[in-house]
């Protein structure tokens, strides 16, 4: 049998990229794309079995060009679903050439601009005065700096960034908020055979545990000129049991002000989720406009789609 392939967020050694070789392993192939939409139509057009993309940030929030995808108010990707998690906890590394170890001696920084705010104590302590550039990725900052052989620079990138790009760690997890974690969702095309044979959780490192929750992603919109529909809509969920986790919403592409909602919702392991799912999408045809499934898994990393 060929290969499990995945696709993530590129460049090489990017957060994506350690986050798929965390979740799936080393002995699938991997492959970067430039974009998150790239990474979409590729498990659409089942160009690759999975896609791990960002999905919220416990710091910074909900990454909205993952929402805008899983809204997806054009209907380029219909058949995409969420079939896993991951989480990432994210600590920055000041790396630097092979010797480099003196703080004093580095005169340049490159980083993600991102990169900066999340390491400002430390920068403030150690490097007030010190010329910064901006980079498109922690990655691209450790590969720029690999290949400088005059410059006295160094990069804030991940330890999995250092061992890639064969950089020394100068200081370790230099970040303000030593909590900082990244959700990434994993996607799967719902047609296809090999990822219906071969499951995420057959394919990840991490062991399925024996109990427990599931999450489920739903989206739709509300009618625009009905009192309550929202509520309406929330309501439904309450009844069969799912526990709302978050909502967000997205703009619709349709008309002025009309969102569509991306509601996530946890079901405990005494519920029979996929009946509870059927349910509610049955009854919110009632009440909303274009309710889609967007798949259903194990949470905390350990998953299964329906």
């Amino acid at each position: 049998m060929a290969l499990v392939t995945v696709t993530f967020l590129g460049p090489a050694a990017s957060f994506s990229h350690q986050a798929a070789v965390e979740s799936f392993g080393t002995s699938v192939e991997l492959q970067a794309r430039p974009s998150f939409a790239d990474a979409f139509a590729a498990v659409q057009q089942q160009e690759v079995d999975y896609a791990i993309v960002p999905s919220e940030n416990s710091s910074n929030g909900s990454v909205v060009q993952t929402l805008d995808l899983l809204a997806d108010p054009a209907g380029s990707y219909p058949d995409v679903r969420v079939c896993g998690e991951h989480y990432l906890s994210v600590h920055h590394c000041l790396l630097g050439r092979n010797g480099q170890v003196d703080l004093n001696s580095i005169n340049k920084l490159y980083t993600h601009p991102q990169a900066w705010g999340q390491c400002d104590k430390f920068l403030a302590k150690h490097f007030k005065g010190v010329e910064r550039q901006d980079v498109s990725s922690t990655s691209k900052a450790g590969e720029i700096v690999a290949g400088e052989t005059t410059e006295r620079s160094a990069a804030i990138a991940s330890r999995f960034a250092a061992e890639h790009h064969g950089l020394d760690i100068i200081e370790e997890n230099i970040e303000d908020n030593a909590n900082n974690t990244t959700r990434f969702l994993v996607l799967r095309n719902m047609n296809s055979e090999r990822t219906t044979r071969l499951p995420f959780e057959k394919v990840k490192i991490t062991p399925s545990p024996s109990t427990t929750t599931r999450k489920t992603l739903i989206s739709f919109m509300v009618y625009q000129n009905a009192p309550g529909a929202l509520a309406d809509a929330l309501l439904i969920f309450k009844k069969h049991g799912m526990n709302l986790t978050s909502i967000n919403t997205r703009p619709s592409q349709r008309i002025a002000w009309q969102y569509i909602f991306l509601v996530e919702c946890q079901m405990a392991p005494a519920y029979d989720d996929k009946e509870a799912v059927t349910k509610v999408l049955a009854e919110l045809k009632d009440v909303t406009e274009n309710s889609r499934d967007l798949g259903t898994w194990n949470s905390m990393g350990s998953s299964s789609d329906q």
